[in-house]
């Protein structure tokens, strides 16, 4: 009976990987955010006028973005510890031949609840990511027939 509790914990597992991954993926971005961050601090003690309205507008992104990706993280890593207890849950189910699979269920359900909510905040960050890339109508001159 344990290889199949083994085989019935490898579904946690995988979503266990593709957490990991997912974090990876957010922390390499939260390290650029915050290089970018720093940039900006530097630019808005040289900048006046427009320009320092630009910079401002462009901080209060990065700002936004570091929220999200910290959200993101910590549900993550919620996320993980979750799916842990769902692999503990269904070991002790196993060895003490209690029925936990309601529990097991909860903290799985949980465990993806969790990480979509992630997926979610990610994506809300690529969003305000891409907003902040978009090129300020003043550079475009859009009134401008060239």
């Amino acid at each position: 009976m344990i290889a199949q509790t083994i085989q019935l914990a490898l579904a946690p597992v995988f979503v266990l990987v593709a957490i990991g991954n997912i974090m990876n993926l957010l922390s390499t971005r939260l390290g650029r955010i915050v290089d970018r961050s720093r940039a900006l601090q530097v630019r808005h003690g040289e900048t006046v006028g427009v320009d320092h309205d630009m910079v401002v507008r462009e901080m209060r992104v990065v700002n936004l973005r570091i929220k999200l990706v910290g959200r993101a993280l910590r549900l993550l890593v919620t996320s993980g510890l979750a799916t842990g207890v769902t692999v503990a849950v269904l070991f002790v189910e196993e060895l003490l031949s209690a029925d936990l699979q309601r529990v097991a269920a909860t903290t799985f359900i949980l465990a993806v609840g969790l990480m979509m909510w992630a997926l979610v905040l990610f994506l809300r960050e690529t969003q305000a990511a891409s907003a902040a890339l978009r090129i300020p109508d003043e550079y475009l001159e859009p009134d401008r027939r060239i």
